[in-house]
């Protein structure tokens, strides 16, 4: 079973959508089975229920069950490389 990767933003359109994207590619790239969803802020919690990793476009206000990443990262590339090595060494743990 893939693992599940949720990408949140504001409104779970533009940014997560691009983002969530990225991912998917570099995923794939690193052979990387997962399922990555864009959601909107409003609905982390339910997305966040069977999830192995959250990818946070805005700075979390609080604590989570999973693992979670910067997500700026991969919007602007910078300390991207880092994010995605953390990220694919959890979902291959998965």
């Amino acid at each position: 079973m893939a693992a599940k990767v949720v990408v949140a933003c504001g409104s779970g359109v533009a940014t997560s959508a691009t983002v969530a994207n990225k991912i998917k590619k570099l995923l794939a790239a690193e052979g990387v089975d997962a399922d990555v969803v864009a959601v909107a802020v409003s609905d982390l919690d339910e997305a966040l229920k069977d999830a192995d990793a959250y990818v946070a476009v805005v700075k979390p206000d609080r604590e989570f069950s999973v693992p979670v990443f910067n997500g700026v990262a991969f919007l602007t590339g910078m300390n991207q490389d880092e994010e995605l090595a953390r990220l694919v060494s959890l979902l291959r743990q998965k």
